[in-house]
């Protein structure tokens, strides 16, 4: 966050896929700097995430206490709904996604008619298709290559599959483990799919 000149201050919102720990985990350092930074926060903090966040959100609480009350700062926790939600000239919308119980993907969808989709974990499921059709960016998760297919995670023909059925201007591909490296997954995936392939990067900047 810093590299791009973004502090623990500036953060508005905070959407989470699932509970999982390469998910979650920045959540509590991120409260505890708005509490005992040397400029504690004082705008308000919204977080949103699937069915069974605010359980998650209580468990944390119970083991850090103190360390991450919003004492300066009000801090709003909620769960997805079924209606879109506005956020300033923003309007989120959110799908079950096939991974962990209560994972989702989102929909952001802008002022300028512009949106950006991004599924979270997820295996195929036709949840992620609508969640983004037309969309101009769709950032998959893309875990493992076609040869090492793992239950609950896509692989490049799958995403492929999603961004063509999503009629998606621009795929870009993220998440990828490893195992990825050994693998030419942009080829995988172009043999389902023939638009635009990005494979995400640390601080990439993309223009919609």
């Amino acid at each position: 966050m810093l590299e791009v000149g973004i502090t623990y201050q500036d953060v508005d919102l905070l959407l989470y896929t699932h509970t999982h720990p390469d998910h979650v985990s920045e959540l509590v350092p991120i409260l505890f700097a708005c509490k005992h930074a040397d400029l504690p926060r004082q705008k308000d903090l919204l977080c949103i995430g699937g069915p069974g966040f605010k359980h998650y959100f209580e468990q944390i609480k119970k083991t850090y206490g103190s360390w991450i009350d919003a004492n300066f700062y009000r801090l709003t926790i909620e769960e997805v709904s079924e209606k879109p939600l506005p956020v300033r000239d923003l309007q989120i919308s959110s799908k079950e996604m096939t991974h962990l119980p209560g994972s989702v993907g989102y929909r952001i969808d802008f002022k300028d008619g512009k949106s950006i989709a991004i599924s979270g974990d997820t295996d195929y499921c036709r949840n992620i298709v609508e969640l983004a059709f037309k969309t101009n960016l769709l950032i998959l998760e893309c875990s493992f290559p076609d040869e090492k297919k793992v239950e609950g995670h896509l692989t490049p023909s799958q995403a492929g599959r999603i961004a063509l059925e999503s009629h998606c201007k621009k795929l870009l591909l993220t998440h990828l483990y490893p195992i990825c490296d050994q693998f030419d997954i942009k080829k995988e995936c172009k043999q389902v799919y023939n638009g635009e392939i990005i494979l995400g990067e640390d601080l990439m900047k993309i223009e919609i």
